[in-house]
């Protein structure tokens, strides 16, 4: 069954290449065993990879073991809903692809405020 976007419509692909999302089937399903909320597909700017590094979460530099390639200005990734809130708040937020973004993201983040970010809708 196909989860639902932030628009109540079934969830679309996020990106493929490199691959992302929680169970790293490129969407940003969640489950319970998503602790750190995969939900927001954004588009990765060189901004937003820098912040994320000096807060700690450095998502430039590849991690095999956990397939992770690296990322790098202009993917697709599906983000952590925390993390893109910590960016929103220091002026670095990546743009959202709404259709691309979990419903379930809702519970933390308002709607008005992701659609300023979309770079999907028209």
């Amino acid at each position: 069954m196909s989860q639902k976007n932030v628009l109540k419509e079934n969830i679309e692909l996020c990106c493929k290449s490199p691959m992302t999302g929680f169970y790293r089937d490129g969407f940003c399903n969640t489950g319970k065993d998503d602790l750190g909320l995969h939900l927001v597909c954004v588009q990765v700017t060189t901004k937003f990879l820098e912040f994320s590094k000096k807060v700690g979460n450095d998502l430039s530099t590849p991690i095999p073991e956990y397939e992770f390639p690296g990322l790098k200005d202009g993917d697709k990734w599906c983000l952590c809903a925390s993390r893109w809130i910590e960016a929103y708040e220091n002026n670095c937020a990546p743009n959202v692809y709404i259709l691309s973004t979990n419903h379930e993201v809702l519970k933390i983040i308002p709607i008005d405020i992701l659609k300023k970010y979309s770079v999907d809708l028209g």
